[in-house]
């Protein structure tokens, strides 16, 4: 039997303070962009508009979100930096290894007694002191050392795939733009078409000039919608039909794994989508309305085709596809168009009719179905890459408590 000791005798948490005039947009931490129960941080959309200082955390330290629990948000940070008063830093002591502490606390035993010790009911809130109660075992620094390798190794070829990933959406989001925004596609000669003379005619109806031959059309005029089931939540377990759903997008728009659901309750057959269909959110609770309207491709991950829940829609489009689709409903400007026909106080709603309404260009078909091809091998490589990371998080979560607590030991 492994022994343990309390968090507070490996730990404290820091007090130094930065000023918020020192941040940037990729070292300020907020409950807002920590990944939750993952590695990894994502770009928080604003700084703090005041000034003054805020916590001031260095690499090395563990980073934990203050504000509901329950959603397991974790980082083990990479950089230095400052975090929000919702956000804890955790300094290892020089006596432990740093990676195994976060590891230690990267367990769902962790979060179960930070819940425990919280207040208040629609707002959880830790308590600081009961928080550095928390049992870690008691290694040995060099069997710290190889626990913390073998799961990092694991989180790193994680990490690894998350970035090929990442390059594979920026390829397809060049490509659209190379096209559909500079309007350098392939002309007849296989030349870039605007940079090569191709000749622009200016559209009173987009106000703006489209190359010779495209129409101004209505999205509407071409996209049919399908909306998502409404779910109690007993009809949510750890099993089941794979629901995708509001907490299954990233704030830039791409497919969260971690944010998949699993349903039980009923359904209609016909409520069931296939992969390669596109996805969007029509609801949102961040403060930017950062996710209202963003959409992705389904992928081909799920061993059951998925069902929305009632805060997400399908998009069809039979003249555009999904992919052109997805490009379009990410982009800059669209966001910044659509995100007014979203209304709410703390969740937002967006009226469908918005999206309807948007005026843009039919590109020509022929194009369209090149644009659709080419992203659909980019879609085919992202899919091994999320299929590799699905079970490499499997094997990394089964090993993590059988190693904490003794019963897989490394050599």
């Amino acid at each position: 039997m492994i022994s343990s000791s309390q968090l507070k005798k490996q730990a404290k948490y820091v007090a130094d303070k930065i000023h918020t005039s020192e941040l940037s947009i990729k070292n300020y931490v907020t409950t807002d962009n920590l990944l939750q129960n993952k590695l990894g941080v994502v770009p928080a959309a604003t700084l703090p508009a005041q000034d003054g200082n805020v916590t001031a955390y260095k690499s090395g330290d563990i980073l934990v979100a203050n504000i509901r629990p329950y959603l397991k948000k974790l980082w083990y940070a990479t950089q230095d930096g400052g975090c929000s008063a919702d956000v804890l830093a955790i300094r290892p002591s020089s006596k432990v290894n740093s990676k195994f502490l976060y590891y230690a606390l990267f367990r769902d035993d962790f979060f179960t007694h930070v819940m425990n010790g919280s207040k208040g009911t629609k707002m959880p809130r830790g308590d600081k002191s009961q928080i550095m109660d928390f049992l870690i075992p008691n290694f040995e620094i060099d069997e710290q050392q190889k626990i913390a390798s073998v799961l990092s190794a694991l989180d790193n070829k994680i990490e690894l795939n998350n970035r090929i990933n990442a390059e594979l959406e920026a390829m397809a989001k060049t490509l659209y733009d190379y096209w559909f925004v500079q309007f350098d596609f392939p002309d007849t000669n296989g030349k870039p078409y605007k940079t090569s003379g191709g000749k622009m005619v200016y559209n009173s109806s987009l106000k703006r000039e489209i190359p010779e031959g495209w129409n101004d059309c209505l999205l509407g005029d071409h996209i049919t919608f399908k909306r998502g089931i409404s779910y109690k939540s007993g009809d949510i377990q750890d099993e089941g039909i794979p629901l995708i759903n509001l907490n299954s997008f990233s704030l830039s728009g791409e497919f969260k794994l971690e944010g998949t659901k699993y349903y039980n309750g009923t359904f209609k057959p016909e409520s069931k989508l296939h992969v390669g269909d596109l996805v969007i959110a029509i609801t949102d609770v961040t403060r930017n309305a950062d996710i209202i309207g963003k959409a992705f491709v389904i992928p081909d991950i799920f061993d059951e085709e998925p069902l929305i829940s009632c805060d997400v829609a399908c998009v069809f489009s039979e003249i555009f596809g999904a992919a052109y689709l997805e490009r379009l409903f990410n982009s800059e400007n669209y966001h910044r168009y659509i995100k007014y026909y979203a209304s709410g106080t703390l969740v937002l709603h967006l009226d469908l009719n918005g999206i309807k309404c948007f005026k843009t260009f039919q590109p020509p078909k022929k194009l369209l179905e090149k644009y659709n091809q080419y992203s659909s091998l980019l879609f085919k490589q992202r899919n091994i890459a999320l299929k590799e990371n699905i079970y490499l998080e499997a094997l990394r979560d089964w090993l993590l408590p059988m190693l904490m607590n003794g019963q897989v030991t490394v050599k």
